[in-house]
């Protein structure tokens, strides 16, 4: 077990939970701001991918520290376990699956996915201690851990695969890693939903990407660094294009833009439950609590100004 963790329920941020969930506001949560809070965690989240200090934590262990994605996929994965590039397709869906051959196949044989465990711990508390200084230590932050450990805790797991792996993990002792162990569980939560959203909608993985670059979310370059080659882009364009979806130029008709904010809205909805567990006295409090946390990350220029994730564009 990582020297970060602990099995106890009443330390730390824990302790502060059962402080402020003392009488929880049973006003009903709005999917809306499922994807406002999402805006806020992500970036908290996604320093494991970009942060130096992570990156040195990874190159330890002897994962090439060139490129990202030689890390990020142990580091994302690892909560699975040492499984199979197949295992890791499905979770991941939108990545062609050669890339996540060429990265996870390698991968276990370079660290194990609890030594990947405890250096992305060791990273992120680096990073944060880093980027947040002295706020690591101060109440406000653990309140914000307490509230985000409760939504997480109450974060239904069942055919969500990659919530389920993160949320068996033991959680960490201090509250700053709480709370980006919380944001983890509630990211992978929203994105194994998001999933669900995509089948739903008939949006294989590459479809899913080659319609949301045409409604705009982000560029194709962008799209482009999820490793489908471009004779397949074209032909799941070739194939959204006959269901309706993209007009002659690429980008996405009106039923293509429809068919999008469906998916979108069905993302929040389903990934609205964990918050209801605040009610709309908790999540107001912790949407305050997060604003100097997610200024703070986005100031340090570490995380890109586009994602695959079109947060700001839809």
């Amino acid at each position: 077990m990582s020297e970060h963790t602990d099995k106890g329920t009443a330390t730390g941020a824990a302790a502060a939970g059962a402080a402020v969930g003392a009488a929880v506001d049973v006003e009903a949560v709005p999917a809306a701001r499922a994807r406002q809070l999402w805006h806020l965690l992500e970036p908290l989240h996604a320093l494991l991918y970009y942060a130096p200090e992570v990156f040195e934590e990874s190159a330890a262990l002897g994962y090439d520290p060139s490129d990202r994605w030689p890390s990020y996929f142990p580091l994302r994965a690892a909560p699975l376990g040492a499984t199979g590039p197949e295992r890791v397709t499905s979770a991941f869906y939108s990545f062609a699956p050669h890339m996540v051959t060429e990265h996870i196949e390698s991968a276990w044989q370079v660290a194990t996915p609890q030594q990947v465990l405890d250096a992305r711990l060791r990273g992120i508390d680096r990073a944060y201690r880093a980027i947040l200084g002295d706020r690591v230590d101060r109440p406000e932050l653990a309140e914000a851990a307490a509230l985000a450990r409760r939504a997480a805790e109450a974060a239904g797991t069942a055919g969500r695969p990659l919530a389920a792996a993160n949320a068996a993990l033991p959680w960490p002792e201090a509250p700053h890693l709480q709370l980006w162990h919380a944001a983890t569980i509630l990211r992978e939560h929203r994105g194994d939903g998001h999933l669900a959203a995509l089948l739903l909608a008939d949006l294989d993985p590459v479809e899913s990407l080659v319609s949301f670059a045409a409604m705009g979310a982000a560029s194709v370059e962008r799209f482009e660094s999820r490793g489908w080659r471009p004779e397949q882009w074209s032909a799941a364009a070739t194939r959204l294009a006959g269901r309706g979806l993209l007009a002659p130029d690429g980008t996405a008709t009106e039923a293509g833009l429809a068919l999008r904010r469906r998916v979108e809205e069905d993302t929040d909805r389903l990934a609205a439950a964990p918050w209801q567990s605040l009610g709309g006295t908790g999540v107001d409090r912790l949407t305050e609590l997060l604003g100097d946390y997610w200024v703070a990350v986005l100031s340090t220029g570490l995380l890109p100004s586009e994602s695959t994730l079109g947060i700001g564009k839809v």
